[in-house]
């Protein structure tokens, strides 16, 4: 099983990959990018290729594409070659620190999405805020395969709920006291899931979105951010993921 982890920066990409043996870790260069290769000792067929896809949903969708399309040209077409390292994947992770909605995701908790939302694609209208979807456009959601949701939060202990993609992250409570009224299951925020998630959708590949928490969505105040925290975190959680990846079909939706 082949698995893409897209986070924003490498910051994000170090935490996941000190989840894994240092020795095991293999850099190689793609168009536009960068993947580090790494695999879970003795995970059987079990590879992860990380990579930092920038900050944003553009640069995350753009990044992941080139990744997904690499792999999928890389394709073995010899029967006898035996190379669990080349081909399509079988699964996209975006993932990464992230701003929790309170008292839901506390600082240093771990989120999971069942869903991965853009709160702010749409129009502003003299009624309020109208999705995408509304205007006959696209979509706004991404529904991550419930089974593998299941079995990821059982072993990394993580909450499960909607994550909202934000081109703008939220600085006041007014703005968090309306995302939370648009989106009543909202846990968490970041910027780049519904990017990864497009890109994955486009392949045809399911995509999960797993972020640690390093501080409160609404009023900025570094004193409370946690971002130390929050990376050990998400090391723990990947360092957790292999059985339940092993056990998961990805044919099963």
């Amino acid at each position: 099983m082949r698995v893409l982890v897209a986070t924003a920066v490498l910051v994000e990409r170090d935490a996941v990959a000190a989840a894994f043996a240092p020795s095991a870790a293999l850099e190689y260069a793609i168009p536009g990018a960068t993947l580090s290769r790494v695999a879970p000792v003795e995970s059987g067929p079990l590879v992860f290729d990380l990579l930092a896809a920038g900050v944003g949903p553009a640069a995350a969708a753009a990044a992941t594409a080139a990744a997904l399309t690499a792999a999928a040209l890389n394709e073995q077409t010899d029967e006898q070659t035996d190379d669990r390292t080349s081909g399509p994947y079988d699964l996209v992770v975006s993932a990464g620190i992230g701003g929790g909605f309170q008292p839901e995701a506390p600082v240093g908790s771990l989120v999971l999405a069942d869903e991965i939302t853009a709160a702010d694609l749409g129009a502003e209208t003299a009624d309020g805020f109208v999705p995408v979807t509304e205007l006959g456009f696209g979509a706004v959601t991404h529904r991550p395969p419930e089974s593998l949701v299941r079995a990821v939060a059982a072993v990394t202990g993580a909450r499960t709920g909607a994550v909202l993609t934000v081109n703008t992250v939220t600085g006041s409570a007014e703005r968090a006291a309306e995302l939370r009224r648009r989106h009543p299951r909202a846990l968490a925020e970041a910027m780049e899931g519904f990017g990864v998630a497009e890109a994955a959708t486009a392949h045809g590949v399911p995509v999960l979105e797993l972020r640690a928490v390093s501080n409160p969505v609404g009023p900025r105040d570094r004193a409370a951010w946690r971002i130390g925290d929050a990376l050990a975190a998400l090391t723990g959680a990947f360092g957790k993921l292999a059985p339940a990846l092993e056990s998961w079909n990805p044919h099963d939706r």
